[in-house]
């Protein structure tokens, strides 16, 4: 088993960490929410009053941060050199591959192992332990990783170099926020002409239009009892979150010269959405958005 320190115990992070002591890892944690190290302390964990503290003596850490700016601070050299050597570096965060690859770089140079390995599942996920983890950096970097992920998620996919996992990731997101949008889209006008929406999400289920979003996570309420839908869109992932994703797509769109129309359209929407205030509330609320009640 493993010493591991864990550097941000959020929604996602901190059901993460949980589960690494439930496989019987040492974990050690580090958050700036008091709540979140009370959390992690019930469950069996350390915690200290720094990321640094932490971090020094540990064989693995783990990161799950909001943006890049985050992971370009808590990775810098002074943080680096005060890790034993060999330590395995593992960033769960979404962010830009430009960022992750800067980071990985540093910390190879100074004898460190990085891999970057954001998620997909959501919450649920996080606490079930059925994450799905996306990963970029050498293979031997990602064997070495790949019992610490098992702890955490089911399935386990090495993209390529550095970098790589967070492409994989933003690709995913894009696509993941433009069949919410199609799904809500076509919700709405089976409703609108008087279609149960139960039956219809049934029948597109059943159809060509089957997709992520009407499986498992139907954006209209009632139709999926434990949907954040039927919960008053608490919960999930935020629109927030989900506007920031868009935004790194687009990022990189502009940075191949590739073409995401669509994925440009579902930033604008949730863009727009999120400054009507509902930042906060899960991403599948954008069928609100689309009913005009932004």
């Amino acid at each position: 088993m493993s010493n591991i320190a864990f550097i941000g115990l959020g929604n996602m992070g901190g059901p993460m960490a949980v589960n690494l002591i439930k496989k019987g890892h040492s974990v050690i944690g580090f958050d700036l929410s008091e709540e979140a190290l009370k959390t992690l302390a019930a469950a069996g964990g350390q915690v200290t009053e720094s990321a640094l503290s932490a971090a020094k003596e540990a064989d693995v850490v783990i990161s799950m941060l909001p943006s890049g700016k985050h992971v370009a601070e808590l990775y810098s050299e002074e943080f680096i050199d005060s890790l034993k050597p060999n330590t395995l570096l593992i960033d769960s965060s979404t962010i830009d591959a430009v960022t992750a690859r800067s980071v990985a770089k540093l910390a190879v140079s100074k004898g460190c192992k990085m891999i970057d390995a954001p998620v997909s599942g959501g919450t649920a996920g996080a606490q079930a332990g059925t994450l799905t983890f996306i990963v970029g950096g050498k293979q031997e970097d990602y064997e070495k990783a790949r019992p610490i992920l098992k702890c955490m998620g089911q399935n386990i996919f090495h993209a390529g170099e550095s970098g790589a996992g967070q492409v994989a990731k933003i690709c995913n997101n894009m696509l993941l926020a433009i069949h919410m949008i199609g799904t809500s889209e076509a919700i709405n006008l089976g409703v609108r002409h008087g279609l149960d929406p139960d039956v219809l999400s049934e029948i597109m289920q059943k159809s060509s239009g089957k997709n992520w979003s009407l499986e498992v996570y139907n954006p209209y309420p009632g139709v999926m009892e434990n949907a954040p839908a039927s919960r008053n869109y608490s919960g999930g992932f935020a629109v927030d979150l989900m506007t920031k994703d868009l935004g790194l797509a687009a990022e990189a769109g502009l940075e191949t010269k590739t073409s995401t129309p669509l994925g440009n359209t579902a930033l604008n929407l949730y863009r727009m959405w999120s400054e009507a205030g509902n930042g906060k509330i899960d991403f599948s609320s954008i069928i609100q958005f689309l009913n005009g009640k932004a």
